[in-house]
């Protein structure tokens, strides 16, 4: 759904908006009727009620101030828990992703139906090949009973007039580790032991019933308070915010909200790029049969948690994020640092007890361009002197936001320092593929290779806030990083500071 302009997309704008807006005037008694500039008029648009409606929209804006969700069976006010909230610090209080209950639609599990292009054909192939039976034929049509179904979709492939469907909920059919079912009365449910927080069913739920929290409001409140804030944004910020949006103009686009200064996160992928090459050079395959790369939290998260025998193998370089924050906070250690990118899951590894001090706010690109509404900041009245170019990452950190990026980054770094080394390579996009990439593993067909998994298929360009479609935003990284002046990792300028970063 990134990409294409949808009701879903325009709240999710309109509650990041209002949130930034209110964050900013420090009117917080205006947080009750956020819910009306939202959802304005008294005629409901996509629901049955317009009441319904706001009541949907004051949870986004709870949970986009970091708020939990309130219980639909007590008397609650919208503003409920706003004054401990109301802090410039990292306020999480679990769970990341959430579904509004009243938002889902209940929609049906997985299972085939016959659709109106049955003919009603003499050869009824699909009710020869049903294993169970479960096809019969009313009144010339294909019928199938779904008590008897065991959904192997053979009648759909056997039917030559595709009359036979698979239906399935979005947001189940998009999660990777099945950490979603239906639950009562069919409403979606999460199961948070197996979640990763790669957000796909977030952005894939298209009555926008799945949340994740924000820290939006808070960072705000530390501009306000006057700290230095440093703003790191990963690489896929690449046409995010519209043609205008040019990497010189993100500089000072940026500081009109605020932040002190910006870094692109692409330095850190030089850093991290450095790290994994030489991990695989010194371990692959003497200490352990393989290397997986670390810079998707989902994806590492999900190798640990499904395949712990191989949590050795998943690199212990630091990602991106962090070598880049720990790098702001060398350079000026009264700063705080906030990560600007693509990632859902990236709210949950800067909270990790061993990261939490590096990086202080995490926001998506979604989220930034509330903040940019909310503040009427317009990039193309941007003067072209105070434009501030991006040069200090190379061509293979800028590379990291797209699927295979990674692993072609740390092969090169590889092949200059060891120029007889062969290493092969596998890359795996979307956490489905990613288990069955291990799984070979597992099996021993990957043994001396270097294994890039990436939670979002076409890599951090289809991360959970991004705005714009996935081609274009690959499209503008190819020439981006081509644009780099150094294109090898090992041609950064901070790679003698790595070791200091890593302590």
């Amino acid at each position: 759904m990134r990409g294409i302009p949808s009701s879903v997309t325009s709240i999710r704008k309109k509650v990041f908006t209002e949130v930034a807006r209110m964050a900013y005037d420090g009117a917080y008694d205006r947080m009750e009727a956020l819910p009306y500039a939202i959802v304005p008029g008294d005629t409901a648009k996509y629901r049955e009620s317009i009441f319904l409606e706001r009541a949907i929209a004051g949870e986004r804006v709870r949970l986009a101030m970091g708020l939990p969700l309130r219980p639909v069976d007590q008397h609650t006010v919208l503003s409920e828990g706003v004054t401990e909230s109301a802090i410039a610090e990292k306020y999480y209080d679990p769970p990341l992703i959430n579904i509004i209950n009243f938002a889902c639609h209940a929609c049906p599990t997985r299972q085939y139906r016959v659709t109106e292009y049955c003919q009603g054909c003499l050869a009824q192939s699909c009710h020869q090949v049903c294993p169970k039976n479960a096809i019969r034929f009313v009144n010339g049509k294909c019928y199938i009973k779904q008590d008897q179904c065991v959904k192997c979709g053979r009648c759909a492939e056997a039917c030559p007039y595709n009359a036979i469907i698979k239906l399935e909920r979005p947001c189940e059919k998009a999660c990777g580790v099945n950490a979603i079912s239906a639950g009562e009365r069919g409403i979606a449910k999460i199961d948070y032991d197996k979640c990763v927080s790669c957000g796909m069913c977030l952005v894939n739920c298209p009555f926008g019933a799945i949340v994740d929290k924000g820290q939006i409001f808070q960072l705000i409140h530390s501009i306000k308070r006057g700290d230095r804030v440093v703003a790191i944004v990963a690489p896929a910020f690449l046409g995010q915010f519209g043609p205008d949006a040019t990497p010189e103009r993100i500089t000072p686009a940026m500081k009109l909200l605020g932040f002190s200064d910006v870094v692109e996160v692409a330095v850190g992928a030089d850093l991290c790029t450095i790290e994994e090459a030489k991990d695989f050079l010194e371990e692959v395959p003497d200490k352990i049969p393989f290397m997986g790369t670390s810079c998707c939290p989902s994806w590492s998260v999900m190798a640990k948690k499904l395949f712990p025998e191989f949590k050795d193998t998943i690199s212990m370089a630091l990602t991106p994020m962090v070598l880049t924050a720990r790098l702001q906070k060398k350079k000026d250690p009264g700063c705080r640092v906030c990560f600007i990118g693509p990632c859902a899951a990236k709210k949950l590894e800067a909270s990790r007890r061993s990261i939490r001090s590096d990086v202080d706010f995490v926001l998506t690109f979604e989220e930034l361009q509330g903040m940019f509404e909310a503040k009427d900041v317009r990039f193309a009245d941007i003067p072209k002197e105070d434009e501030v170019p991006f040069h200090e990452a190379t061509g293979a950190g800028r590379g990291f936001a797209v699927s295979g990026g990674v692993a072609g980054a740390v092969v090169d770094a590889i092949h200059r320092l060891d120029p007889e080394r062969e290493v092969k390579v596998v890359c795996a996009e979307g956490l489905d593929n990613c288990k069955k990439m291990l799984m070979a593993a597992k099996a021993g067909k990957y043994n001396g290779y270097l294994l890039e998994g990436m939670a979002c298929p076409g890599g951090c360009v289809a991360g959970a806030g991004t705005i714009q479609p996935i081609n274009k935003s690959a499209a503008a990284i190819s020439r981006y990083k081509q644009a780099a002046q150094r294109q090898n990792a090992l041609d950064s300028q901070y790679e003698l500071t790595l070791p200091e970063l890593e302590e």
